[in-house]
């Protein structure tokens, strides 16, 4: 074992036998020595003798720990899985993230880490997302990741895991963090996204491999999740909601905020447009967000050319009408007479949409239409 990896043996054995929610005793204990050290010292006895009030209990703990722990054979096994560890000033610990007040003391992960020399950032959102939420969080990521933004989120339920599945599909990089062990997938719907994620980009966890996940866990790991990036993105989200949690933690940690605004009669589009009237940067397109990251268009390849392609005629009528936001049929008839003056039937009007999605510049939610990113 070289010398890199018996630190890491060591210090994953110090940060498992620690128990979670341990930072203030691993920082103290780091202290006194090495994590080999410490590890000697539990092993002979001796450890809880150089600590004393309210740390004797978990020095007494870890001795027992160390009696029954096979730090090599632990570490082994934990790379046969395909599980890698850092801790906190190691060289390969994301920089970033080694900024925050309440850094993780080490990560475990799978696949691969942030690249620090990238933009990253955070998309976040609600769960229960309506059809313009999906339709955003898509567009957006895409966009993003084609201009070599790199995506962090939760794997959640909704506008996380759309957003990040975008990214993916778009070829990008995109980061899962977890509020379990890496190798426990939740939500389990979300397993081929879990599974793409270690393949393309990666996941990862303060908490180690095997623990299940806890309501508990999830609003420290959000502080992971705005520690990776340059910026946090928020595209849709009720007026109190987790994804405000994660928000709060970004602005502590100087982060940018970003927001997608929302019609205000959409419960889900209060918190966006609250943290709007707060000062978060409006960005009501992928192309204005890579302007504010200092990206320019960017990535932002093909819809020029697909709204050249559509510009003449009825269609490039609509594509005029169209939106990021999904609009019914009826909705955009009305929106045609009103503009054009000209009452367009809807059996023309969706023959001439379906023309509009078979070009690549409009794309069918669920019965509504939507501009395509």
């Amino acid at each position: 074992m070289t010398e890199k990896d018996a630190y890491k043996a060591y210090m994953h054995w110090l940060f498992q036998a620690s128990g979670m929610g341990s930072r203030g005793f691993v920082r103290t204990l780091l202290g006194i020595g090495t994590p080999e050290e410490i590890y000697g010292l539990a092993a002979s006895g001796a450890l809880a003798d150089r600590l004393a009030g309210r740390y004797r209990k978990k020095a007494l703990a870890l001795e027992a720990s160390a009696s029954a722990f096979d730090v090599a054979d632990a570490y082994g096994k934990l790379r046969e899985r395909g599980i890698s560890f850092v801790s906190l000033g190691e060289e390969e610990y994301p920089g970033k993230l080694a900024t925050i007040p309440d850094a993780p003391c080490a990560l475990y992960y799978v696949g691969r880490l942030p690249d620090p020399d990238r933009k990253t950032l955070a998309l976040i959102g609600a769960r229960s997302c309506s059809p313009y939420g999906r339709a955003m969080a898509g567009q957006f990521a895409s966009a993003l990741a084609e201009a070599g933004v790199q995506i962090v989120s939760g794997m959640a339920r909704g506008v996380d895991g759309i957003g990040q599945q975008a990214a993916l599909d778009a070829g990008g990089y995109s980061m899962g963090v977890l509020g379990s062990g890496v190798d426990v997938c939740y939500p389990p719907e979300n397993r081929q996204l879990y599974e793409h994620l270690i393949a393309q980009g990666g996941i990862c966890s303060e908490y180690p491999p095997g623990i299940e996940p806890r309501a508990l866990l999830f609003p420290p790991r959000n502080r992971i999740i705005s520690g990776l990036c340059d910026g946090v993105l928020v595209v849709e989200a009720k007026e109190r909601s987790g994804t405000l949690i994660t928000v709060d933690m970004a602005l502590e940690q100087g982060r940018e905020v970003y927001a997608v605004p929302g019609r205000v009669t959409d419960a889900l589009s209060r918190g966006c447009n609250r943290l709007i009237r707060q000062g978060a940067a409006l960005v009501e397109s992928p192309e204005e967000l890579l302007r504010e990251l200092g990206l320019g268009a960017g990535g932002r390849t093909g819809r020029t050319d697909r709204g050249e392609a559509a510009a003449d005629g009825v269609r490039g009528r609509l594509m005029n009408l169209l939106d990021y936001r999904p609009q019914t049929t009826e909705e955009l008839r009305r929106g045609y007479a009103d503009a054009y003056g000209d009452d367009l039937q809807i059996p023309e009007l969706c023959l001439e949409l379906l023309g509009l999605c078979a070009d690549g510049a409009a794309e069918q939610i669920g019965g509504l239409y939507a501009r395509k990113g």
